[in-house]
């Protein structure tokens, strides 16, 4: 068993617990932040210690931002009648990096699931209903991820915001793998996801 001076243990442990790292990796960063000095790991501690303190929610749409809205909100250029619903900020980052879409984005904070106690009022439909309802909506773009989770979760909005004169729910469909992470996608998968869309019916994704 290795032992390690206590202040390189916690940083380890704390590295360890970063999503996708594992015990080698933690090993490796620790001891590269060693090696780089107080002031690489300085300008680090920071950085961190500057998203939270200065990182807020959009009041609109729920991404991340420094003032009361974000950069995507705040841009007239934006079209104003398209809201694509996603289910956390990192999948509007992804969906921004494809650069087919150019409407505004709605983050729900998460997805429906029963198991985990996580219902529609914990997350941020009424929102997304008063949003529609006030701008003059004329489609939500459904990019929850196809998992169990973002199918239920869609199929949920749709029923919604069903029926409401001039407004279609969409659904991204090519290219997007079965129990994928939208995260995750490369920019031309999800490019051909967005230019596929479907109109939502009775099941998902069909026309």
């Amino acid at each position: 068993m290795l032992h390690y001076a206590e202040p390189i243990r916690e940083l380890i442990e704390q590295l360890e617990s970063l999503p996708g790292i594992g015990p080698k990796s933690a090993q490796r960063l620790a001891f590269h932040l060693l090696s780089a000095g107080p002031e690489r790991a300085g300008r680090l501690a920071a950085a961190i210690a500057d998203v939270h303190e200065q990182i807020r929610q959009c009041r609109d749409c729920g991404n991340f931002a420094t003032e009361d809205l974000c950069p995507i909100c705040n841009d007239p250029g934006r079209a104003q009648g398209l809201i694509c619903v996603v289910a956390e900020a990192r999948d509007l980052m992804a969906i921004e990096r494809a650069g087919e879409y150019h409407g505004l984005y709605h983050v729900l904070g998460g997805l429906l699931s029963p198991v985990d106690g996580v219902g529609p009022d914990d997350l941020k439909i009424p929102a997304l209903v008063a949003r529609i309802e006030s701008m003059g909506v004329t489609e939500v773009v459904l990019a929850t991820p196809p998992t169990v989770e973002g199918d239920a979760t869609a199929e949920y909005i749709r029923g919604v915001v069903a029926g409401r004169e001039g407004l279609r729910a969409t659904r991204l469909a090519l290219g997007l793998p079965v129990g994928a992470d939208i995260d995750y996608a490369d920019q031309v998968t999800l490019a051909r996801a967005l230019r596929g869309r479907t109109e939502m019916g009775n099941g998902l994704g069909q026309r």
